[in-house]
């Protein structure tokens, strides 16, 4: 089988790479496509999948329009050339038209029900599969399922924690930090939104830096005050550093939520609420803000709890119990189409079959 895998998101490479990984084992071929953003071809190359660059995307209003037609016409031409049998994305208008064009299947991943973008690739997208906790009804071809995007890699089906993510760090074992991400506010659905502001900003990382080794991931540039807290690790090393981090503070939902399924508390600023991180409040794994306003107040809380590893790994377990391992689903559904998408029209409750088993991996996808 060939797959075309489209990225749009650092986040995208690590929900697509163990199910990549797995079906390369087993002699089907997948090529990814991107636009350079952030980190997704140091990912991608980290891994060493094969992939193909669009080159840099558009930022402005006009640009994103203009793009649309750069990259439909940059994603046929790799289509026509690599000849997939399915196409796979998170909300991927490119490859959900370029699969129309082709007659092929486009299948996705949907968790932010960003209306704007969904209308762009829904008319051409076989199936999108959306957390259930997702409350946006997308139609007859939505399938919700009991998880999240971020228990595809960080499931402990799939993922362990490496401690020597401290020689990475620059600190030692012993050594207490937090990890703060910005965000750049240049995304489509980023539009009119915002996080936390530069005084709310500064006075957060001021208090933790009394107490604790801070090191900020950003999207764009840090202003020079802040530059010296830069994160300075390979991008692939990031979900260690957030399992054996105090606290995590981030304007961006995918980093909160990775946080908070690996045990570690997060804190999620920003205007759009993310399904994900209102569904793991309930476990106080993640706590969410719509701006910068009581944060500084709930990281004293915080910090002033000092809750162990063990109280919030018994969090984190209970909310696992309640979840799938996605990338067994996702393995389950590719290597069985169609006989798979006609399985889940007829019955949805299949995906029951794929519940996280504690990293006792041993299932035969």
């Amino acid at each position: 089988m060939r797959i075309l895998i489209d990225i749009g998101h650092p986040a995208h490479v690590h929900l697509f790479k163990n199910f990549t990984i797995e079906m390369q084992k087993q002699g089907h071929i997948v090529l990814f496509t991107c636009r350079e953003k952030e980190f997704e071809i140091e990912l991608l190359k980290a891994n060493g999948f094969k992939y193909v660059s669009f080159g840099k995307k558009y930022k402005s209003i006009a640009g994103k329009i203009f793009g649309l037609l750069v990259f439909d016409l940059k994603m046929l031409k790799t289509a026509i050339k690599f000849k997939p049998d399915i196409f796979l994305s998170v909300g991927s208008m490119y490859a959900a038209q370029v699969a129309f064009m082709l007659r092929k299947p486009h299948f996705t991943f949907e968790d932010t029900g960003n209306l704007e973008q969904i209308r762009l690739y829904l008319p051409f997208t076989k199936m999108v599969f959306t957390p259930d906790v997702l409350k946006r009804d997308l139609g007859e071809k939505q399938l919700r399922y009991p998880s999240y995007h971020e228990l595809a890699y960080l499931s402990p089906n799939y993922f362990s924690p490496d401690n020597s993510i401290y020689k990475f760090l620059g600190i030692e074992s012993k050594d207490s930090y937090v990890i703060i991400r910005f965000v750049s506010w240049n995304a489509t659905h980023d539009v009119g939104q915002n996080g936390i502001n530069d005084k709310d900003k500064n006075d957060i990382i001021s208090f933790l830096a009394t107490k604790y080794k801070v090191f900020i991931s950003s999207e764009s540039e840090l202003p020079v005050e802040l530059k010296k807290y830069k994160i300075k690790i390979p991008p692939e090393h990031i979900h260690h550093a957030l399992y054996y981090a105090d606290l995590v503070i981030s304007e961006g939902a995918t980093m909160a939520s990775e946080a908070g399924v690996l045990g570690t508390t997060a804190i999620y600023v920003n205007s759009i609420e993310a399904c994900n991180n209102r569904d793991q409040e309930k476990y106080e794994l993640v706590y969410n803000f719509k701006s910068g306003q009581g944060v500084l107040d709930k990281v004293k809380e915080i910090v002033k709890e000092n809750l162990g590893k063990e109280e919030l790994n018994n969090r984190k377990e209970i909310m696992l119990s309640n979840k799938i391992d996605v990338t067994d689903f996702l393995l389950w559904f590719v290597k069985n189409y169609p006989e798979s998408y006609l399985e889940l029209k007829k019955n949805p409750k299949y995906q029951f079959n794929f519940k996280i088993n504690n990293g006792l991996h041993s299932k035969k996808i």
